[in-house]
């Protein structure tokens, strides 16, 4: 089925008498008539529901819709994006273990890595993506495990050169993982240029309605574990708290989604609620006709900012001036996301009373739905980064992420100039 068809009819199939619309199976707990049924449920020998906290089936529904729509054999629902991108890694890469991910990742994502990832003894090198390949090459270690990247930057809206990081990644022995939540798989889909994992934070444009907090991780099954089953011991070695069980023998290309959902889930515990999964399926049906309306209002609003005089700079890559326009039209011919970040001409202060004079915008810690909003990374998001730091996570100081909802265009653009008006 074509993407259209899986945002609509994905990952459930009613049978006869069932209920057309995915049912909430709001309840902790499974019942089963016989104790060895349980017993093979928890030795992984067969397939079921016994306890939420690993597997639902409303949260395994819209986690199957997810992997069909990026092209992946399988997914795991996590409680948030942050829970997403943590699971991802930490389910190949221990205490003693290195990853390298690309300085212009979400500012929650660079604190994870550079800080508290660091005190779980995972060490992480941050590069440059559009440094040439072999300047990137010289951050890999014999203790690496992945190589990490963002389609779209947030909120730098950079687009990552996706097949240049899938080369260097393999030529390493390691997989690729990349976070698709700004593209969502509408406008890209990773893995076809070569990535193995992708992360999404739901909670943005898969939701679009600012309802749930939720991400995901799908699984392209591509990458083969065992030819380097030296670097991955979790999933290619005998699990002892599953009486030896190891991972790629006993489930494939499965493996990686099974031992996240056996072993992380059971351990840490992130699930989103069944109820939170229901409201991500109802923002999933219609996230093919949303997309395009964002491409498309985000681009009026670039061309308008980019012909005012009162602003600096505009970073949008729809924009044929934008450094990023080349690599968006190769990954993003259908266009890229609502978001767009531009500084205006004047200091912090200045960013701070256009966004005090906006009306239909609203200044909230969020990014990527339905309405308009705006946030200064630098006094809100990324506050904890220096100057400096900021300029290595290539977000500018004066930066202001703006997120393009789908009003109509005229309606955006009016609030931005009598904004402007205010200066």
């Amino acid at each position: 089925m074509k993407k259209e068809t899986l945002c609509v009819q994905g990952g459930w199939t009613p049978r006869n008498g069932e209920p057309r619309v995915l049912p909430i199976f709001q309840s902790t707990t499974f019942k089963y008539d016989n104790s060895e049924e349980m017993a093979m449920l928890f030795d992984l020998k067969k397939e079921g529901y016994f306890y939420t906290r690993l597997q639902n089936p409303t949260n395994d529904a819209v986690a199957s819709k997810i992997a069909a729509l990026e092209g992946g054999v399988g997914a795991m629902l996590t409680s948030s994006g942050q829970a997403a991108n943590f699971y991802a890694v930490f389910n190949i890469c221990e205490a003693g273990g290195h990853i390298v991910a690309s300085t212009e990742i979400y500012g929650g994502t660079y604190n994870l890595f550079n800080v508290t990832m660091r005190k779980l003894g995972i060490d992480c090198t941050f590069v440059n993506p559009k440094a040439p390949a072999e300047e990137i090459q010289k951050a890999f270690r014999p203790n690496t495990k992945l190589l990490f990247g963002e389609t779209i930057s947030n909120p730098g809206c950079d687009v990552l050169d996706i097949e240049k990081f899938a080369t260097i990644a393999h030529a390493n022995g390691v997989p690729l993982i990349v976070d698709n939540t700004f593209a969502t798989p509408i406008n890209c889909r990773p893995f076809e240029w070569g990535c193995d994992i992708v992360t999404h934070s739901t909670t943005k444009y898969m939701d679009g309605h600012a309802t749930q907090v939720g991400g995901a991780i799908v699984d392209s099954g591509n990458f083969d574990w065992d030819a380097h089953a030296d670097k991955f011991p979790g999933l290619c070695t005998p699990d002892a708290s599953y009486h030896g069980l190891t991972y790629t023998e006993s489930f494939g290309k499965m493996g990686y989604i099974t031992k996240l959902t056996a072993q992380l889930m059971r351990d840490l515990g992130s699930i989103p609620s069944p109820h939170n999964a229901f409201l991500l399926n109802l923002g999933l049906e219609t996230l093919h006709l949303r997309m395009p309306q964002h491409c498309k209002n985000a681009q009026a609003v670039a061309e308008f900012l980019s012909h005012d005089d009162r602003v600096a700079w505009v970073k949008y890559s729809g924009l044929p001036s934008d450094p990023n326009y080349e690599l968006s039209q190769k990954y993003l011919p259908n266009g890229s996301c609502g978001v767009l970040a531009f500084g205006l001409k004047g200091n912090r202060d200045t960013a701070i009373r256009f966004m005090d004079s906006l009306q239909l915008a609203g200044i909230v810690t969020h990014v990527a739905d339905a309405r308009t909003c705006v946030l200064h990374p630098a006094s809100h998001t990324h506050r904890q980064l220096t100057d400096d730091q900021l300029r290595e996570a290539g977000i500018a100081p004066d930066l202001i992420r703006l997120s393009v909802g789908i009003e109509a265009a005229e309606d955006i653009i009016a609030d931005l100039k009598q904004a402007l008006d205010r200066l």
